[in-house]
């Protein structure tokens, strides 16, 4: 069956003419290739013959080379292609019944739309056929089908390149307010004074990496964070757990905003005015745009599918994702560093397409408890994977010296958040305090700042 009988015989949209126009108009004015190589793909095309005339075009063309029939047809034979383009009589024809060069962005624009409509219907056709064969969880064939169509709608939508002039025109409140600090769009406040000072606060579509030893408190952390987004800036906040569960992390997060001991909350031994402070906390968590998920094996593509409905409807001011070692794949690879960077790497394109700010936390190696004298993390204990370092726009650790001196008092409480690494701003050192029986950070006031140590 021809080329063209089979693309109708299974009813894909197809404009043949529009394709034919696109191709001709090449062979008449060679110049206009680089409009046409800058905006259409061979897959474009629904002919395979009209593909294999477009990339030896781009052969030519990335040569220098004039662009014909005659240059057109040599260079098809030495592909061994002719034949199977029609012969040379084809491409006489391209241009046949071209009514103006002047609709050329026109036949674009087809081709364009009747090649997207052709990759909704594969891709709704895979997901069917995914369906039928049920070797999957529908949950994943839905959060695959999502994905992939959303993947469609970011390769039509991909930006182009702008020059000084156009971004600050396209800057809300123009040049005044591009020059003025208090107008540029600021970072999202940690509750953590001395941290939004150095960082300027969490941007979006930044990878924030958090990592410690085990029992450092990063959960801690990253819920005080969440606490004070979603709380006391109320903006949505979608906490991913995969090692506690959504009843674990609401306790922690009751109170410590409450300032109950948790222990006690546990037990059941409270007072009256520690019950009157749970309740006072539990009203705001209540209305606040929290959301918790502790999906056991959640996977990048479920992240996104669940964050793409809440951005949608709320809007989405911080993702956190405790943690990265704990996440699942469905694809397989050759090793666990691998697997590991396919995560970080998911995360920071995530929150660049989302653009709000993902914390990820992380477990470090054993290497800071080996390390003999200083036992403060650096960036090459971070576990499992160096790309994890290259991914994030900022990582920090934290380290609580009282857990390697048990026996100092004086150490009891104290906590640091290290800085080793921030692309956009300077590295160092942020005194905290931890309060143990809150599992709660706070902020340690009248401390100056130190520079955090090299990574060796």
């Amino acid at each position: 069956m021809p080329a063209e009988d089979a693309i109708f015989e299974k009813g894909l949209p197809a404009n043949i003419d529009a394709e034919r126009f696109v191709l001709g108009s090449v062979l008449i004015d060679e110049e206009v290739f680089l409009q046409i190589g800058g905006l259409i793909d061979p897959e474009d095309f629904s002919l395979e013959k009209h593909r294999r005339i477009f990339l030896r075009m781009a052969d030519l063309h990335d040569r220098g080379e004039k662009i014909d029939r005659v240059t057109l047809a040599n260079e098809l034979i030495k592909h061994g292609q002719l034949e199977s383009v029609d012969g040379l009589g084809y491409l006489v024809s391209l241009d046949d019944g071209l009514p103006q060069l002047s609709n050329l962005d026109s036949y674009i624009r087809i081709v364009k739309s009747k090649s997207l409509l052709r990759r909704i219907i594969l891709t709704s056709q895979r997901a069917i056929d995914r369906a039928i064969s049920g070797d999957e969880e529908p949950e994943n064939i839905l959060a695959r089908a999502g994905d992939d169509l959303l993947k469609l709608g970011e390769s039509q939508a991909g930006k182009g390149l702008s020059t000084p002039a156009q971004i600050i025109d396209e800057y809300e409140g123009g040049l005044n307010a591009f020059l003025d600090p208090s107008k540029r769009i600021q970072g999202v406040s940690t509750g953590f004074l001395k941290y939004d000072e150095k960082t300027g606060g969490m941007r979006p579509g930044e990878l924030i990496i958090i990592a410690a030893r085990p029992a450092m408190g990063k959960t801690a952390l990253a819920l005080n964070i969440a606490h004070h987004v979603a709380v006391k800036l109320q903006k949505p906040t979608a906490v991913f757990s995969l090692e506690m569960s959504k009843e674990s992390l609401l306790t922690r997060l009751l109170c410590a905003s409450a300032r109950v001991d948790s222990q006690r909350f546990r037990a059941g031994f409270l007072n009256q005015h520690e019950r009157r402070q749970l309740q006072v906390a539990a009203a705001e968590l209540v209305e606040a745009p929290l959301f918790i998920d502790d999906s056991a094996g959640t996977n990048i593509m479920d992240i996104h599918t669940k964050l793409r409905r809440v951005k949608a409807e709320r809007g989405l001011g911080l993702v956190i994702v405790d943690y990265l070692q704990l996440m699942s794949s469905r694809g397989r690879f050759e090793s666990r560093v691998q697997e590991v960077s396919a995560f970080s790497r998911g995360l920071k394109l995530m929150a660049k397409e989302l653009e709000t700010p993902i914390i990820a936390l992380s477990q470090l190696s054993r290497a800071p408890e080996t390390r003999q004298g200083d036992h403060r993390p650096q960036l090459s204990d971070l576990r499992e994977s160096g790309s994890i370092e290259q991914d994030a726009d900022v990582v920090s650790f934290i380290f609580r010296e009282e857990v390697y001196k048990p026996d100092r008092a004086d150490l009891k409480g104290l906590a640091e958040m290290i800085i080793s690494k921030q692309r956009s701003g300077p590295t160092g050192k942020i005194n905290l305090v931890f309060l143990h029986s809150l599992t709660k950070f706070e902020n340690r006031m009248g401390d100056i700042d130190e520079e955090a140590p090299p990574d060796e």
